[in-house]
């Protein structure tokens, strides 16, 4: 999950209290205390409260928390002064996008950290590692509008952020290091991203790098935001760093976009969201009846806005920076909050059951049996991982057939797993200071094409291990499970050609098995080789 440094003198000042009743009360609002240092503060949040991710985003829900200042908290926006035209070519690179301008706004170092810090957090949480989303905050003096959002050449020229020569923008993807780190994301477009101001100077290359010229300082007071991406998500971190920037006293401005079938747009929207809660479906789900005043107080404790309306009815005014509100349960979930769940009573349930194994626990179980009486010990590692780890460590080209996870909270953890070799060999990696031989297996949980399957892997790692160790391995285990099988030769690139071979049954491939390449066991760092088998327990 994101940790956010949080230095106690801004938390102090934005918040109006001070940092031991913080330290008290902040676990209540949906945090962990990650660790408490002599001038700050370090707290993990959720991944689904993106708006949490900076100090004026923690500081705005604490004073509510606090009854320091409670209720919706609105934002007063100025009128448009400034334009930006968006080109018809970007609309097949990367057509989503949003702008606005905050003026007034005072910086520190601390300040400014934090909103870089900021915008790094919301491109993991939201933009997927910027694929989805990225953001840039420009120092709006050191350029001149009106502005345009064009789809350039390659060779457009600028000084990147942390540079001092220029750059074409195809030398960035090559040699600057956020280009090489990004440059996967523009990979098959022919123009690439660019945000110019009048004189042509570049704001933006989004979403790899800003210019150097608009770089945020100390002295900065003005600036645009521009957030650029492939879904509506853009909208929301729009609104997330347009407040953040407000609560440190910022005058919030509309930027009017001309879009290139001349009709025009204001991306900025923070007009509240209105949902209707029904007292049967709060009290359902709390467990027990809340009176119309304690809800409405607990509600506005959270930063809505709530009123009462007839037939057991209530208003709720939802800001549009909480991206985490899908539908009214998350709403009542922040009622439960806001009143404490300690002071929710435990009920035993009103209905007893009789309940039967699963077939998926059954043959996971049996699968067990076999498996530590054939000398493997199970393991249990995370379904989550990357693609890195998933497809490139293992050599494998990557497929379409992948879940990817909403709101990463780590690059490590950003899809769901298709098979479990890959975390098998994985952790052989973590365990180098044990001894040889090394035999592992797990049975569990992969999800391919958006659908839950179940799968059984198992890998050994020793000087001696070869092909014929991982065929007696499977013999043995079809054996026992009393099912037919045949091998024919395999493709697959994670193992070495003429020593892994395909599982046949019925006709039908269940899995794979064999030595695996040299190139994958030195991704993982390892020196000796490995044999491994994964066969799908579910369709046989």
């Amino acid at each position: 999950m994101p940790i956010i440094t949080l230095p106690y003198n801004d938390l102090e000042e934005l918040t109006g209290t001070d940092k031991d009743t913080i330290i008290k009360r902040v676990p209540m609002i949906g945090a962990d205390i990650e660790r408490i240092e002599e001038q700050s503060i370090d707290i993990e949040f959720f991944p689904d409260r993106p708006d949490l991710y900076s100090v004026e985003g923690v500081a705005r829900a604490l004073r509510g928390f606090l009854d320091i200042e409670s209720g919706f908290c609105e934002y007063e926006v100025k009128p448009y002064t400034v334009e930006i035209t968006k080109d018809r070519d970007i609309d097949s690179v990367r057509p989503i996008f949003g702008c606005a301008i905050v003026r007034g706004v005072s910086f520190s170092s601390s300040a400014i950290k934090t909103l870089m810090d900021l915008q790094e957090s919301l491109h993991w949480g939201l933009g997927r590692d910027r694929k989805k989303v990225s953001i840039g905050v420009h120092d709006l003096s050191k350029v001149q509008a009106p502005f345009r959002y064009i789809a350039a050449d390659p060779d457009y020229s600028f000084v990147p952020l942390d540079f001092t020569e220029p750059m074409t923008m195809k030398e960035i993807l090559e040699k600057h290091p956020k280009g090489t780190r990004f440059a996967h994301i523009l990979d098959g477009f022919d123009k690439y991203p660019l945000i110019l101001d009048a004189n042509d100077n570049v704001l933006s290359f989004p979403p790899i790098i800003n210019g150097t010229l608009t770089m945020v300082t100390e002295e900065t007071t003005d600036l645009l935001v521009d957030v650029t991406g492939l879904s509506n998500e853009v909208y929301t971190a729009l609104n997330i760093v347009t407040t953040a920037l407000a609560e440190r006293g910022g005058q919030i401005e509309y930027v009017k976009v001309v879009n290139s079938d001349g009709t025009e747009s204001i991306p900025l929207d923070l007009s509240p969201m209105v949902k209707i809660l029904n007292r049967s479906e709060i009290d359902g789900l709390i467990g027990m009846e809340l009176p119309v005043s304690e809800i409405i107080s607990q509600l506005n404790r959270m930063g809505f806005g709530a009123k009462e309306l007839e037939n057991d009815r209530i208003e709720v005014m939802v800001p549009r920076y909480r991206a985490d509100i899908l539908d009214n349960s998350d709403i009542i979930e922040d009622i439960a909050v806001g009143y404490g769940f300690d002071k929710i009573p435990a009920v035993f349930p009103m209905n007893a059951t009789v309940g039967k194994s699963h077939r998926i626990s059954d043959i996971s179980s049996d699968m067990r049996e076999i498996m530590t009486g054939l000398g493997y010990s199970q393991v249990m590692p995370f379904t989550l991982t990357s693609e890195k780890v998933h497809f490139d460590w293992m050599c494998r080209d990557r497929t379409d057939d992948v879940t990817y996870v909403l709101h990463p909270i780590s690059e490590d953890q950003t899809m769901v797993r298709t098979t479990i070799l890959p975390n098998l060999v994985e952790i052989l990696s973590m365990n180098q200071h044990r001894e040889l031989p090394q035999r592992i297996f797990e049975a569990g949980d992969v999800v391919i094409d958006g659908k839950n399957g179940l799968h059984l892997g198992a890998v050994s790692i020793h000087a001696q291990a070869n092909f014929t160790e991982v065929r007696e391995l499977v013999d043995a285990l079809m054996r026992e499970r009393l099912v037919e099988y045949e091998i024919v030769e395999s493709d697959d690139p994670a193992f070495m050609e003429g020593r892994r071979a395909d599982i046949i049954v019925n006709g039908k491939k269940i899995g794979v098995m064999g030595e695996l390449f040299p190139q994958v066991i030195v991704n993982f760092g390892l020196g000796q080789p490995i044999v491994g088998f994964e066969i799908d327990l579910m369709d046989q």
